[in-house]
């Protein structure tokens, strides 16, 4: 049954530099704090929002997380405090396997794991593929997580949808040029199953090139509902409504 409550959620848009944990830790979590300030329940952040999206720096064996890594507590500790879940991106080394991943931190502390269903280009050489959305629920509200190219792949939205998914929130990776697919993926997912649909995209320069921006919000019916007006660091946030 569809949720009969609002959510509030956020696409936090956001500029993450490449091997510099420890600051982009400090920056997700000023995000996460303005977010709540607006009774954000739900923010996504980028893919590889902790590390950078930079392949090769994974030869360094403290780029990897894992869920009990200490590393992660300050984000524990505010999504606690402030009672929000938060969505941030990682590598992450998990029994003995490897993937690109988002890590869901709830409000009770622990900490879900999302590997990215299907994985582009040189990722093959550094990561295993997941299975498909990794699902959890807010406030009644059913969310399937995505990273980026799942986007790209009806099935992984479809998988969503067939477990109840309400919104379907991907962190994702675009750069300049590449503003038209990102929005007609994101338009497709929502209409094809009547969901919300919804991006955090990387901001600034990633892989030396600027960022397509366009981190948003679609509504069911797949029109647009909020979007950055920028490329770089932008909060997205958007009340959704009950579907009906």
């Amino acid at each position: 049954m569809p949720p009969m409550n609002s959510l509030i959620v956020a696409a936090a848009q956001m500029n993450s530099a490449v091997g510099m944990i420890g600051e982009n830790i400090s920056k997700t979590l000023r995000v996460i704090h303005s977010a709540s300030e607006r009774n954000v329940r739900l923010i996504v952040f980028p893919e590889l929002s902790l590390t950078g999206y930079d392949l090769p720096q994974l030869a360094h064996s403290d780029r990897w997380f894992s869920p009990e890594d200490d590393r992660l507590d300050a984000l524990q500790d505010i999504c606690a405090q402030l009672n929000v879940t938060a969505v941030v991106g990682a590598p992450v080394l998990m029994a003995g396997r490897r993937y690109l991943a988002s890590l869901a931190i709830g409000p009770d502390r622990a900490i879900g794991v999302a590997p990215k269903t299907h994985l582009h280009g040189d990722e093959i050489n550094y990561f295993e593929s997941g299975t498909g959305p990794t699902m959890m629920s807010i406030d009644a509200w059913r969310v399937a997580l995505a990273v980026c190219v799942d986007t790209a792949w009806p099935s992984h939205a479809i998988t969503a949808a067939e477990n109840g998914a309400d919104l379907y929130a991907a962190s994702v990776l675009y750069t300049d040029g590449e503003q038209r697919k990102l929005d007609v993926r994101m338009a497709a997912r929502a209409v094809d199953h009547r969901m919300y649909s919804l991006a955090a995209n990387t901001g600034g320069h990633p892989l030396g090139q600027r960022s397509a921006g366009g981190s948003a919000v679609w509504a069911p019916d797949g029109t647009c509902i909020s979007r950055a007006t920028t490329t770089d660091d932008e909060l997205v946030i958007v009340n959704l409504a009950p579907r009906l």
